[in-house]
């Protein structure tokens, strides 16, 4: 409860965020991807430069952690921060670019985007849950009801005759 009291604001923005982002993808699938793959694009260039130059202030999330991920945390992931910040980082950046593209790129930036959600929702506050979870299902939306066409085409237009 004390990291929850100290994140407070942003935690607060974040679930925000995290229903703003599942009213679009209700709205606008499109638009939705565009904001997921920001989403992606820049977490994945804070990881990359914090994972480069201070991989340490990662460990703080296992103060937050259910218990079998602090326990991951203060273990294996401690010892290989180095390597493994920069790998989620290189993933988000894909999930990122896939949710620009069209097809079977999306879907697979979909998946991806669903499984890490859900992977970080034991870090509690650390990942402002429940927004892992609120976001994944608007993930899952896009994933079922976008036409999966690249971002920045307009749909199909062609008249039948």
């Amino acid at each position: 409860m004390e990291a929850l009291e100290e994140f407070l604001v942003p935690y607060v923005i974040s679930q925000i965020v995290s229903i703003v982002i599942l009213i679009v993808a209700l709205k606008n699938t499109r638009t939705a991807r565009g904001i997921l793959s920001v989403l992606f694009l820049w977490a994945s260039a804070t990881n990359m430069y914090y994972g480069l130059s201070k991989p340490e202030i990662y460990l703080e999330y296992g103060d937050m952690a259910l218990p079998f991920y602090r326990d991951f945390i203060e273990g294996w992931f401690s010892h290989n921060k180095h390597i493994l910040i920069p790998l989620i980082a290189f993933g988000q950046f894909f999930i990122g670019i896939g949710m620009l593209l069209k097809g079977w790129f999306v879907k697979l930036a979909c998946f991806g985007a669903i499984i890490f959600f859900i992977a970080i929702s034991p870090l509690m506050v650390g990942s402002a849950f429940p927004f892992s979870i609120t976001v994944s299902i608007a993930v899952y939306i896009v994933l079922k009801k976008d036409g999966l066409n690249y971002l920045w085409r307009k749909k199909s237009t062609t008249k039948v005759n």
